[in-house]
């Protein structure tokens, strides 16, 4: 494996993708087929852009409830 496609796993390792996911890049890389090694690194970002965004509606909605709560504060 040549120093690009090690900085691909170790790419992967540090946005925090599972072992599953850098063993099937592996795999990729091993087939020779970088078109497809891009496909896959984009599925990847795009599951990851996925719970960036649940995360998000989280953080939304503790932001919610502090307003929610600061309002009902000054009520009083």
């Amino acid at each position: 494996m040549d120093n690009a496609y090690n900085d691909v796993i170790l790419g992967l390792t540090e946005a925090g993708c599972g072992a599953t996911e850098v063993e099937k890049a592996e795999r990729i890389i091993r087939t020779g087929r970088p078109k497809d090694l891009i496909r896959y690194l984009r599925q990847c970002r795009c599951d990851l852009m996925e719970q960036l965004h649940a995360c998000q509606k989280r953080v939304d909605r503790i932001d919610y409830l502090i307003r929610q709560t600061g309002k009902a504060m000054n009520e009083r």
